[in-house]
């Protein structure tokens, strides 16, 4: 082992209002357990906030912090400078607007400091300029909007992306395997192993290893076929595969294809499919600040009034009463 009886790190944590207290937790514990089995303080952090003030996490519980923003810039240079600045933020990400916070950001970076984003963290990394041409991970509910809003970040449902000298992961227990990378690269295996144990985790998952369930699991289905024509239907969302290019594409004949959706999904493909594409334009709705027409064409509509139409069927509400709901229940 390297030598050890040196500070590895100082972090702080940026905690903005609705941030994942999973993913904080889960990034924050397996520093403190580093710190107990090396027997000395290889890791030291700080929590942060505009102000100074507690911020609540989406849980609803509060969590005190050590410096506000201003104090924050005070000690960019000196001894208090951190290596690293980590980013946690969870639900309403896309509402978050703070040019202070995204300059901080900036100059940090440019200083040198490791920039982290935690769940919904990337959003405002990225809406910081830092981003482009970048890798980077975010959880997959928000990834569809992020990915229209940001076309220039290279954006993937991994667990966690490392690219140079930014940390993002999807959140919930991704960010403890996050820290388990950042460890191993402090360290070696022998201690992450440790952490491993004291965490009641019997493996460090690997970065691309997925995050959403396999679809066996998440749908209850088991045949193979109609779970190969699910990820195919997944796969091309703005521009759907006609029943025809299915059926060649999985070797079966319409009929059977439809015969096997209606017992195994308790409707036709065309409508499932239907569904799916919905689905992610709800996300884009209330992800991103696309125009209703933009959302349809993304989705694969020809048209914004046939887009409407399908969406008021589905969710008993048009795509833009959709918005109104949302932006009331965050004004409220």
């Amino acid at each position: 082992m390297r030598d050890e009886r040196q500070l590895k790190r100082s972090l702080v944590f940026f905690l903005v209002p609705n941030f994942t207290l999973v993913a904080f937790a889960t990034a924050l514990e397996p520093l403190r357990a580093a710190n107990r089995m090396a027997g000395f303080e290889a890791y030291r952090w700080r929590l942060c906030s505009v102000d100074g003030r507690p911020v609540r996490a989406s849980s609803g519980i509060e969590i005190a912090v050590d410096t506000s923003l201003v104090e924050e810039r005070r000690m960019m240079v000196g001894a208090e400078r951190p290596s690293m600045v980590i980013v946690c933020s969870g639900l309403d990400v896309e509402s978050y607007s703070n040019k202070s916070v995204f300059a901080w950001l900036r100059e940090e970076y440019n200083r040198g400091v490791a920039l982290g984003g935690l769940c919904t963290g990337a959003h405002i990394l990225a809406a910081a300029g830092l981003l482009a041409n970048k890798r980077c991970a975010i959880h997959w509910e928000n990834l569809p909007g992020f990915a229209e809003t940001f076309p220039k970040a290279n954006v993937f449902a991994d667990l966690f992306e490392i690219d140079s000298n930014i940390y993002t992961c999807a959140g919930g227990t991704a960010a403890m395997d996050m820290m388990f990378q950042l460890i191993g690269e402090d360290f070696d295996d022998n201690l992450v192993n440790r952490v491993c144990e004291q965490m009641l985790t019997d493996r460090v998952r690997n970065p691309s290893d997925r995050q959403r369930l396999p679809l066996r699991a998440r749908l209850g289905v088991q045949n193979s076929k109609v779970l190969t024509i699910i990820e195919l239907m997944e796969a091309n969302l703005s521009e759907p595969l006609s029943l025809v290019e299915i059926a060649d594409a999985v070797g079966l004949s319409r009929r059977q294809i439809e015969r096997l959706f209606r017992q195994e999904m308790g409707r036709s493909p065309a409508r499932y499919y239907l569904e799916l594409r919905l689905d992610r334009a709800r996300h884009l709705l209330l992800q991103s600040t696309m125009p209703v027409v933009e959302v349809a064409v993304a989705c694969g509509f020809v048209s914004a009034s046939h887009f409407s139409k399908c969406y008021r069927e589905l969710y008993a509400r048009s795509p833009q009463q959709e918005r109104t709901d949302r932006k009331q229940l965050m004004a409220a």
